[in-house]
């Protein structure tokens, strides 16, 4: 009589040699020494949604909210800024998915963004400058008008505090429309030649622009905070840009430059390095766009070509009416 044949049995991929000690919430920190939670510490987002998908036991551990605050934080290059009001993974997507400030609205102009980097806002309160000198000094005046004119600087308060994600895009309006309105083939040559130099990242001048009515080509220093785009007062248009304040120079300027800063921390020994100004900036005919960023700072310049002098214009957009201040633009552009 022959040997009963044992009953094949099937493995299950979903089933964690470990899980029977585990209920299906357990939190993070029951895995930091699993082999698998290690691992998901060198992923990216990509990497990490890839190995989610495969079954069901590697989902529940990679969509934990402390991997991906982990990542997060990891690839922002920034420290813990306290709670926040979202899920993790969805900051990380709306910090690595490739938005940039103009994704939902005037999709009319063409904009080269450039990321930068993220910085936080430890305090609310923020100055905004286009002259990066060593020291600044903080007079009292009676508006915020003055002080741009004077100063060459200016105070917001009510900063939302948290993670700013910073960038700097050079913008055109659409050349289809100004061509069809133009005949003079003189003009259509210069417009091919901004729109080509525009693509180097280069600062030039619209040919035909109005300054009053046109945007033209422009260098603008852009932050925001990082929860703004997944706000839908933002995605629907109501929350908009304010002007703060703007001047002009009225003469050659060798460089187009802006700062933000978190005014608590100006005098850190971190944010001294965007102060030494020569160490970065660039040679000076070297006209591509040099950034810096630092722990509570971020700043831009662009090395100009002759020139009749710049407009500067400072905004901000807060969440609502006497909200805080969400999102913060330094414009520069040619006279």
């Amino acid at each position: 009589m022959g040997k009963r044949l044992r009953e094949a049995r099937s493995i299950c991929c979903c089933a964690s040699p470990r899980s029977s000690h585990r209920t299906p919430h357990a939190i993070f920190s029951w895995y930091e020494e699993d082999v698998w939670t290690e691992v998901a510490k060198f992923l990216d987002g990509k990497s990490l949604v890839m190995l989610a998908v495969t079954c069901k036991w590697f989902h529940r551990i990679m969509m934990e909210d402390s991997v991906w605050k982990y990542a997060c934080l990891r690839d922002l290059r920034v420290p813990y800024p306290g709670n926040v009001p979202f899920k993790w993974i969805e900051l990380y997507t709306t910090a690595f998915d490739g938005s940039h400030t103009y994704m939902f609205r005037q999709q009319e102009k063409h904009i080269d963004w450039m990321r930068i980097g993220a910085f936080l806002f430890d305090s609310p309160d923020a100055l905004l400058t286009e002259s990066l000198i060593e020291s600044i000094k903080i007079p009292k005046v009676e508006t915020m008008e003055k002080m741009v004119q004077k100063e060459s600087f200016c105070l917001l308060n009510n900063i939302k505090t948290g993670i700013w994600i910073a960038g700097i895009f050079n913008q055109i309006v659409s050349l289809l429309p100004l061509i069809q309105s133009c005949s003079n083939m003189g003009i259509l040559t210069a417009f091919y030649s901004t729109a080509f130099l525009f693509e180097d990242l280069q600062l030039v001048r619209c040919p035909v622009c109005d300054l009053d009515t046109c945007d033209g080509t422009m260098q603008t220093l852009d932050a925001r905070h990082i929860e703004l785009f997944l706000k839908e007062e933002y995605r629907s248009g109501i929350w908009d840009y304010y002007l703060v304040g703007s001047r002009n120079i009225n003469k050659q300027a060798d460089g187009a430059s802006g700062g933000i800063f978190d005014l608590k921390h100006i005098n850190d020994e971190s944010t001294s390095d965007i102060f030494d100004y020569k160490s970065w900036v660039g040679k000076r005919m070297d006209r591509q766009p040099k950034t810096k960023i630092t722990l509570h700072a971020v700043a831009v310049n662009t090395n100009l070509q002759e020139n009749e002098g710049l407009q500067i214009k400072y905004h901000a957009m807060r969440a609502g009416k006497g909200g805080e201040v969400i999102s913060i633009r330094i414009s520069q552009q040619l006279l």
